[in-house]
């Protein structure tokens, strides 16, 4: 902070558990990363390493350690375990992990069937390895999944081992927990939330909007992911009340008269 500006919510410090942002990476250059942690690196956890692009990205290791050595815990992202899992090579995947010499994994199964069962023993031996992020809901538009199977996968696979669950979005933000105008599935989400801490899951917000909606549902430190690189510091204002949206959240009840009208 440049000055101790009063009011203003609390943020936990890093190695954080909760108030995490994840911000995906679909490609940056080693240049480009370089900036993003200049700027945003303080106020970011996760780094995820969109979709299969660990697979052709250049300098992987590079940048894998630029990441790691300015405290942020980059991962493959959930596509690039199941490119890995439909081939049968789940120990291959295990041992990729370690030749770029990862902390936090991701187990999904938004593009391919994996029964639940397996999906959990995934967990459980990956757990053992390293932490572990669970994805669910499903990538595919028309796919409809109860809101009480949500819950009922999202509390299994936190006991199999997940650190956190994700609650799937797309990079879109327009599949799982939003509808397809990318407006949020309130009934969904006041369903997982009624049975479990929401300090549990990564809300997969890409959207200003529904950045906006979580932070005032859950507060200034709830779990946000699938955050673009240059949205990352403008969402710590976000949290901070230092934008329009969020302007009065944290002021006291003495100065909400000031407020504009409509």
């Amino acid at each position: 902070m440049n000055f101790n500006l009063p009011f203003l919510p609390a943020r936990p410090q890093k190695q954080r558990t909760y108030g995490l942002t994840m911000m995906m990476d679909k490609g940056l250059s080693l240049r480009q990363a370089e900036d993003f942690i200049e700027t945003s690196s303080v106020f970011c956890d996760f780094v995820k390493l969109g979709f299969g692009t660990s697979l052709i990205t250049n300098k992987l290791q590079e940048k894998i350690k630029l990441y790691q050595n300015a405290g942020l815990q980059p991962y493959f992202g959930g596509t690039m375990f199941e490119a890995f899992i439909v081939r049968g090579m789940f120990d291959e995947f295990r041992k990729y992990i370690d030749t770029f010499k990862l902390d936090l994994a991701e187990v999904s199964d938004g593009t391919m069937i994996i029964p639940h069962d397996k999906k959990l023993e995934y967990i459980s031996t990956l757990s053992k390895q390293v932490r572990v992020v669970s994805e669910v809901g499903s990538k595919i538009k028309g796919v409809n999944i109860p809101p009480q199977a949500w819950v009922d996968m999202m509390k299994t696979e936190l006991a199999a081992g997940s650190f956190k669950v994700i609650a799937e979005s797309r990079e879109s933000g327009t599949i799982g927990i939003y509808n397809s105008d990318g407006s949020v599935n309130e009934e969904l989400v006041k369903t997982i939330t009624s049975s479990l801490d929401p300090s549990d899951i990564i809300w997969e917000a890409p959207n200003g909007k529904q950045q906006i909606y979580f932070i005032k549902i859950f507060g200034a430190n709830v779990n946000l992911g699938n955050i673009a690189p240059e949205i990352v510091f403008p969402l710590e204002c976000l949290r901070l009340g230092l934008r329009g949206d969020t302007f009065f959240d944290y002021l006291p009840d003495s100065l909400q008269n000031l407020k504009q009208v409509d």
